[in-house]
């Protein structure tokens, strides 16, 4: 799970890799932005992790990208 860090005038959002897998999640309300290759299992799984984890993944976005 990462930012890049060039996307700082998008909504806070977390990258999910694996192998050739990819996903994007936006963390204001977690949502899936964007699937390549997880299947359905792992993406609920995924969700789980990152709404589970969102108030740290938000203090972390907010100090990479300050307003």
């Amino acid at each position: 799970m990462y930012f890049h860090s060039h996307e700082p005038n998008e909504p806070p959002h977390i990258h999910v890799d694996r192998d050739d897998a990819s996903a994007k999640f936006w963390l204001n309300q977690v949502a899936l932005a964007r699937n390549l290759g997880f299947g359905p299992a792992e993406i609920r799984r995924i969700h789980r992790l990152v709404a589970d984890n969102r108030t740290l993944f938000l203090e972390k976005w907010h100090e990479r990208f300050p307003a």
